[in-house]
C-alpha cells in the first residue's frame, strides 16, 4: 500500500476543536482517536445506533462508517439521541 498524498486527506475537525488531516477511507472509530475523542459504541455492527456521530449534519453510524473525501472541512460532533 502507498503512502497517502495530500489529496488523499481531508481535514476533519471535531466539534470545536482544530481541523486535523484524516486519510479518506479511515475508520470513524479511528479518526475519533487520532482527534483525542471517544465514540460510545454497542453492537460494532450498525444496528444500535449508539456510535452515531454528525459529520457535516449528516447522521453516520462509527462503527460502519469511514471517512470520505470532501472538498472542504468535515465538521463531527455526537449525535444527539434521547434514546442514549
Amino acid at each position: 500500500m502507498s503512502p497517502s498524498s495530500p489529496s488523499d486527506q481531508v481535514p476533519v475537525c471535531w466539534e470545536d476543536g482544530d481541523p486535523v488531516s484524516i486519510p479518506v477511507g479511515t475508520p470513524w472509530l479511528t479518526a475519533a482517536q487520532i482527534l483525542g475523542h471517544t465514540v460510545p459504541t454497542g453492537c460494532l455492527y450498525g444496528s444500535c445506533g449508539a456510535c452515531e456521530i454528525e459529520v457535516n449534519g449528516h447522521v453516520v453510524r462509527a462503527c460502519i462508517s469511514s471517512v470520505c473525501g470532501s472538498k472542504g472541512t468535515l465538521k463531527v460532533e455526537l449525535a444527539t439521541d434521547p434514546y442514549w
